[in-house]
């Protein structure tokens, strides 16, 4: 028996895509994939995967960086003419860090409506075990590689609020000493790499630590970098009662129990456990 296709209306579906494992997409998103026009693809090799997974015929058609800004316009018009196109980018949703901002605001612009899907993402799962602030955070994704560089990051020189960074693993380290010269070698951290795959792996410590534990073992595979905001840098301080650690941002004071922390404060069972690294 053949599947029932729906007909969707002429719009632009932005479909977020598993970060790693193919069972991290929702029902609602297959439904749109299989039942677009055409889906616009980051890498078709990749995007092939995903479909011969979930048994998708839809056409996929190569998008990304380098021929966005020629064919918005394009993929816009098909839309007014009538057909539903999906962006589906690799391991993310379009937009965030790769393209589908142009296509979007060109939608926009011309009347066309946009539908974004829920879905997966690597930063919010890196957030979460990186053990740092997360009730307040900014997000920065892939810094560029020259221009404009410095000036990011002496813009957040003082910022107060959790940070997040995507990084490519032949440019973590230089990213990570860059974070050193910027932050100091004791500001705490995350880095987290292939999130949700075989490999998952999780460091955290100061930035010096972290990045000795890289120098010493060869980045693999895609990175989220996690560094605690200036005013919530967490310092240990020992509990000689029970043997716990109460962390509190940059303060001296030694807190007993949990009643009276203030908001940003955690508490561990681990002594120093964000003075050496932890390997999950």
């Amino acid at each position: 028996m053949n599947e029932q296709i729906d007909i969707l209306q002429p719009k632009l579906y932005v479909v977020p895509t598993p970060v790693g494992n193919l069972e991290d997409i929702t029902l609602r998103a297959l439904r749109i994939l299989k039942s677009v026009s055409l889906v616009l693809a980051e890498d078709t090799r990749t995007s092939a995967i995903l479909f011969k997974h979930y048994d998708i015929h839809t056409p996929l058609s190569a998008f990304h960086k380098f021929n966005e800004p020629p064919t918005a316009d394009v993929y816009a018009s098909r839309m007014l003419a009538g057909e539903a196109i999906a962006p589906a980018s690799d391991a993310v949703t379009a937009s965030v860090s790769v393209p589908g901002y142009l296509l979007v605001r060109q939608c926009v612009d011309m009347g066309i409506e946009v539908e974004c899907l829920p879905g997966a993402t690597a930063f919010v799962p890196a957030l979460v075990n990186s053990a740092l602030p997360a009730h307040n955070f900014c997000f920065e994704g892939f810094l560029p590689v020259k221009k404009g560089r410095q000036t990011i990051l002496n813009s957040l020189a003082h910022e107060k609020r959790t940070m997040i960074f995507y990084e490519s693993p032949h440019r973590l380290i230089k990213t990570l000493n860059d974070f050193i010269d910027v932050f100091g070698e004791n500001r705490n951290a995350s880095v987290s790499r292939e999130i949700s795959k075989k490999f998952e792996q999780t460091i955290r410590g100061t930035l010096s630590q972290v990045s000795e534990f890289f120098n010493n073992n060869i980045p693999k595979g895609e990175f989220v970098i996690v560094i605690s905001g200036e005013d919530n840098n967490i310092v240990p301080v020992e509990d000689s009662e029970d043997n716990d650690v109460v962390y509190s941002p940059k303060s001296k004071n030694k807190y007993k129990g949990n009643d009276n922390l203030p908001k940003y404060e955690s508490k561990y069972r681990k002594k120093n456990s964000f003075r050496r690294i932890i390997l999950d």
